[in-house]
């Protein structure tokens, strides 16, 4: 049976696109959830993974099926593996999601204080770093693309400010030591969230430009 590669690729950029804002969505809510010590509302988001797993699944079957029946070059073939790693670092952020929500489901349930302030803002700056990969992907911009990989030092400056603050919560004697540690663990994965933006970039600058930029400095 012939295969319309070019728009087979487009419904590929589709599922993309639809996973890409579900992980928005999802980034969102646990945001909210954090900040609102919502038990319930966190919960929803740990149990909800399975929607960006089924997307992450149909990507990589629609690419394999690609690669198996049209033997594509050039751009095409940039579109295609493009594709399956920005599949599988959409699917790694929802895992990281899934992390953050069963983090504040446990801080909301013990009773923990409203978190620090830095961690929010740490959050609320992944959250901008994936829309706007988002809109660089969806805009074919290597320039945004580029600017996302110089703006990931402010991500990795507000985490050493929270670790900071965190850390200084260990010395009082007054602090609960496991909202510490649950506050902490979930900076490291709004960090890493950040990250796996910027890798986003960087595959969406491959497709664009044909350059491989990851370990290249930014």
């Amino acid at each position: 049976m012939a295969v319309d590669l070019h728009e087979q690729i487009l419904e590929l950029r589709r599922e993309l696109l639809s996973m890409g804002a579900l992980v928005d969505q999802r980034l969102g809510a646990v945001i909210h959830a954090l900040m609102r010590s919502d038990a319930e509302g966190a919960g929803v988001v740990q149990r909800g993974d399975q929607d960006i797993d089924a997307f992450d699944t149909r990507v990589e079957a629609m690419s394999v099926r690609l690669l198996a029946l049209t033997h594509p070059v050039a751009g095409d073939l940039r579109a295609i593996l493009a594709s399956i790693r920005i599949g599988t670092e959409f699917e790694r952020m929802g895992d990281l999601i899934r992390g953050i929500a069963k983090r504040s489901r446990k801080l909301a349930e013990s009773g923990a204080p409203a978190p620090p302030p830095l961690l929010i803002e740490l959050g609320l700056a992944s959250r901008t770093m994936l829309s706007d990969v988002l809109a660089a992907f969806a805009n074919s911009d290597p320039v945004l693309c580029r600017r996302l990989r110089r703006a990931d030092d402010r991500v990795d400056d507000l985490q050493k400010a929270v670790l900071l603050d965190l850390r200084e919560r260990f010395l009082n004697p007054t602090e609960d030591i496991d909202h510490a540690i649950h506050w902490m663990t979930i900076a490291q994965r709004f960090e890493r969230l950040a990250d796996t933006a910027v890798a986003v970039a960087e595959d969406v600058i491959f497709l664009v430009e044909g350059n491989v930029v990851r370990h290249t400095p930014a």
